[in-house]
């Protein structure tokens, strides 16, 4: 679906807005990225890892780890294209589908271990203690 936005994006500010023509390929290109991980971080932090960050800050860090993650695995891509299709005349997609599968599994597996990790797995004893005094409180 990300892919689509992005397609869909880059279509509509190259041919189908009212824009001039002075607006280049780099500009929609960087914008129709920009919108996809939107949409990409949206719909991850909701269906996919089902985020329960909810403070302001929490939600802030999540998003820039997100972000930060996307620019790596693009530059990664980018790399990737340069060395295989421009440097070592490698079919150009050929390359890119592998290349698309590589940022996929790292982009999942830094979500799911990094990004979107269950932050309440990670009780403190404290906490644990609190909630037993808390318990005995309430049943006396």
């Amino acid at each position: 679906c990300t892919t689509i936005v992005n397609t869909v994006v880059y279509i509509v500010l190259s041919y189908l807005a009212l824009f001039p023509k002075s607006i280049n390929t780099v500009t929609n290109t960087a914008i129709a990225w920009l919108a996809a991980v939107i949409f990409a971080y949206i719909t991850n932090r909701t269906w996919v890892f089902e985020s329960k960050a909810s403070t302001k800050e929490e939600i802030l860090s999540e998003m820039s780890a997100f972000f930060a993650c996307r620019i790596a695995t693009g530059l990664l891509d980018v790399v990737i294209m340069y060395i295989f299709v421009d440097k070592l005349f490698f079919n150009d997609m050929l390359v890119k589908l592998a290349s698309n599968v590589i940022v996929i599994i790292i982009n999942y597996v830094a979500s799911k271990l990094y990004i979107f990790k269950d932050k309440g797995k990670n009780i403190d004893i404290k906490d644990i203690e609190s909630n037993e005094v808390n318990n005995k409180i309430k049943t006396q």
